[in-house]
């Protein structure tokens, strides 16, 4: 069994600079765990304390029911996928594949058998002869994948291996990842800065920010409910909206103020927003969520605000309308038929059912 266990492990250099704080986290055999934040926040660091690469300050690692902590990396039964690749420029493919298994002294057989087996999965047998300055980004990261395949290691680490890629391939190679994933059934922890990453491979996310962890969940439960600001903020393409105002009840309803929205609440968020009457508070709402009232027939006269077009974005099969209020500005992903003119005024509906409130100080998700 190859799961993972990080038990309140913190990372203190020697200039006292914490940057991984007290997390615990526990990855389950076979799943696809993916670690994901900013840059700076603790992530790669945290991989490479599961590696050995880093010393643990405090806290425990279990690969298994093994603690590992003074275990060195060779022994640790893990095979790690860097950033850069890291190939041997002199070698082959082949050589490449097969050079961890020579210094572990693999019988020629063997090595034969596993390097052509990795090969097929990842279409790399036309490649097999040549060496590094002869292939793609693409076919030089699948080498690297393979040289982690042909080992069988219990778990593979990956550190934001698709992060020099262009886009086009990045979504090639996240597809073949997230194949490969199914096909060996292996242990995967990956670590990427990028969301959409994140949200397309892992059978569950480990949001991170400054050395803490804030979120662990499947990728549906973080962007529909996620735990605090950072969060909503950070998953989710464009970002969710975020504005600040005040809670106030007026006629047996509640409403959000903005100052110049005032945006009437569904009856389901009364119990939880009730203590916030009269406090400020943040509301955030999704780009999704916010129509124009032009392709809405049945809209609450409540929750239709004007605002401006300040930007246009066509993005092919939708578009993306920069908006503003005259006290914050926000984005709404519309359909690609809904182009209004820059600078026009337009009246968008906010779908106050999907609304997320957090409270102003903490940041914490009230609803």
């Amino acid at each position: 069994m190859a799961q993972v266990s990080l038990k309140d492990v913190s990372k203190i250099y020697a200039n006292g600079v914490k940057v991984v704080d007290r997390i615990s986290l526990g990855v389950e055999n076979k799943e696809f765990m993916v670690l994901v934040g900013p840059s700076g926040c603790g992530k790669s660091t945290t991989l490479r304390m599961i590696a050995g690469l880093e010393e643990v300050t405090d806290g425990n690692i279990f690969i298994g029911d093994k603690m590992v902590n003074n275990v060195p990396a060779k022994d640790r039964d893990i095979a790690m996928v860097f950033q850069n690749y890291a190939l041997y420029p002199h070698m082959t493919v082949f050589e490449n594949m097969a050079f961890g298994l020579k210094l572990r002294h693999y019988p020629k057989t063997e090595i034969n058998h596993r390097v052509s087996e990795a090969a097929e999965v990842l279409g790399l047998k036309h490649l097999l002869e040549r060496r590094p300055r002869e292939l793609s980004g693409g076919e030089r990261q699948r080498v690297a994948v393979g040289r982690a395949i042909v080992r069988k290691p219990l778990v593979f680490l990956f550190d934001e291996p698709l992060s020099n890629l262009d886009a086009k391939l990045r979504v090639q190679m996240r597809t073949e990842i997230h194949k490969l994933h199914i096909r060996l059934q292996t242990t995967i922890i990956y670590v990427t800065h990028d969301q959409v990453e994140a949200m397309t491979m892992g059978d569950r996310i480990a949001v991170m920010q400054g050395g803490v962890l804030q979120q662990v969940a499947d990728p549906i439960s973080v962007y529909d409910k996620p735990k605090n600001k950072f969060v909503a903020g950070f998953i989710g393409s464009p970002p969710m909206n975020f504005m600040q105002g005040k809670i106030i009840k007026k006629e047996g309803r509640i409403y959000f103020d903005e100052g110049k929205i005032q945006a009437k609440l569904v009856e389901d968020m009364y119990k939880e927003i009730t203590p916030y009457i009269g406090k400020e508070i943040i509301l955030g709402i999704r780009s999704e969520d916010i129509y124009d009232k032009l392709f809405v027939s049945d809209a609450p006269p409540e929750n239709i605000v004007r605002v401006n077009c300040e930007v246009v974005e066509p993005m092919g099969s939708e578009v993306y309308l920069y908006l503003n209020t005259g006290r914050h500005t926000f984005i709404a992903r519309v359909g690609a038929h809904d182009r209004p003119r820059v600078n026009q005024d337009i009246d968008v509906v906010f779908d106050m059912s999907k609304v997320h409130f957090f409270d102003k100080y903490s940041e914490v998700t009230i609803i």
